[in-house]
């Protein structure tokens, strides 16, 4: 199979491990955070789409995002908040759609770490509006939704 760019009308195969893992910035998570196989569509798409992973206690700071996303679990089992309501588990499978401008996070437990894929749409360039740190106080307050 011949190698081929974003320039022609052929599908793009990018290979497991050919992108380079970054660390999670301090400026947007907590913890421990890896973000691997980051891929950005070619213009006009505006999607993009990540592998992130959290180790216990990680998690990203309060968010949201223009278009919205869409988080898929994969591994683990981790948290996520909409401002306002209920802290909730998520586990392998789960699927979660974050609504467009609604203020969130998610992360991993604080005992156990999480892997999801996030896939959102840029905006004007961007696919994030970044936010404070969600502090140690609400990201270990419970209840803890399981349903």
């Amino acid at each position: 199979m011949k190698d081929t760019d974003s320039t022609q009308d052929n599908m793009q195969v990018i290979r497991a491990g050919s992108t380079e893992a970054i660390k999670g910035p301090s400026d947007y998570f907590t913890g421990n955070v890896r973000i691997d196989k980051v891929f950005s569509a070619p213009e006009p798409s505006r999607v993009g789409m990540a592998v992130v992973n959290f180790e216990p206690g990680a998690r990203t700071n309060w968010h949201t995002h223009p278009l919205g996303q869409v988080l898929l679990v994969t591994d683990g089992v981790g948290w996520t908040q909409c401002e306002g309501g209920p802290k909730t588990e998520i586990r392998p499978g789960d699927v979660i759609w974050c609504n467009c401008g609604r203020r969130h996070w998610h992360g991993a437990t604080d005992t156990t770490a999480m892997q999801h894929v996030a896939v959102q749409e840029a905006l004007n360039g961007s696919p994030v509006d970044w936010l404070e740190p969600v502090s140690d106080e609400d990201y270990l307050a419970g209840p803890v939704k399981k349903d």
